[in-house]
């Protein structure tokens, strides 16, 4: 019998009893939704799943995203990215700076991503302690709390997402020794920057999320840059105040399941080289989620 237990917090929710290496039933699968449309982050704890069966659970939750770097993916599971700083031979076997500063995955893509689907193997620790947390913040509880007017001039509003500006502060941060290789022309134009509303009405709880972040957005479209550099300041600082986050502190055997529409995330860099972190990444794409099925699923499982 499945149980859905919240953090309490203003995101996350443990869910027991459901065994994800093997088809869900349609009314495990609605559970699910509806979890996570009120908390945001669930965690399975104490999985056991081959890549196959990661990538068959991810799927029901909308097209799987193969990473444009084309880099670290599991050998025939293309859309199995592998995050790790573990280094075999001199050669690392994984994106050891995977989403090590605040961000909304995808917000740069026309069809932006429902769900990150993430399976932890190896879990760095020091003196008995899991290190490398990953952080969420709150979108929807961020976009609540603001003045009413300023509310309403974002719903009129849209922003640019651009790939290249997290890829590039990455590649910057790690200097010479950074495992991101320049993006070619060929990538850039395959990620080009698209423009996304700053509000969002969520397909499964149809709460207003405040839709732009610090790793993607790099300008609001139609307002002079002082103007959109302030405005874009001023909601960043918003939407990491602590009472918005929530810390997700990894065990082996995790798999942890979020949604991009409604969160921001960091992966906490902790940890050192010998300290190994090895995951194992999914991401469903938002292509079935404004679906009214999937709302439907969500509200009556019968249906």
């Amino acid at each position: 019998m499945p149980i859905v237990t919240p953090s309490g917090e203003t995101l996350g929710a443990r869910i027991t009893g459901i065994d994800l290496s093997r088809p869900l039933a349609r009314e495990e699968f609605a559970l699910i939704l509806r979890a996570l449309a009120e908390h945001g982050v669930l965690c399975f704890p104490g999985q056991r799943l081959d890549p196959a069966a990661q990538v068959a659970f991810s799927r029901r939750f909308g097209e799987l995203e193969v990473h444009v770097s084309g880099a670290f993916q599991v050998p025939d599971q293309p859309e199995v990215m592998i995050l790790s700083n573990i280094v075999v031979d001199g050669q690392p076997i994984g994106l050891a700076d995977a989403g090590q500063d605040w961000h909304t995955d995808m917000s740069f893509s026309r069809t932006i991503a429902f769900v990150n689907v993430l399976y932890a193997l190896e879990v760095p620790r020091r003196n008995g302690r899991a290190l490398g947390d990953t952080l969420f913040a709150d979108m929807a509880a961020a976009y609540d709390d603001l003045p009413a007017a300023l509310q309403v001039q974002l719903e009129t509003l849209t922003a640019t997402h651009d790939f290249a500006k997290f890829w590039d502060m990455m590649r910057a941060r790690g200097g010479e020794s950074s495992v991101r290789k320049p993006l070619t022309e060929a990538q850039r134009r395959q990620k080009p920057p698209v423009s996304q509303p700053m509000v969002l009405r969520h397909p499964l709880s149809n709460r207003a999320i405040l839709y732009a972040n610090p790793g993607y957005t790099v300008r609001i479209d139609g307002l002079p840059a002082p103007d959109s550099d302030g405005l874009l300041a001023m909601l960043f600082e918003h939407q990491l105040q602590p009472k918005y986050r929530f810390a997700h502190r990894w065990t082996e055997g995790d798999v942890l399941l979020w949604d991009n529409i409604r969160t921001m995330h960091n992966a906490v860099s902790d940890y050192g080289p010998d300290e190994h972190r090895l995951v194992r990444r999914c991401q469903a794409m938002a292509d079935r989620v404004f679906d009214p099925e999937f709302a439907r699923l969500a509200a009556n499982p019968a249906t």
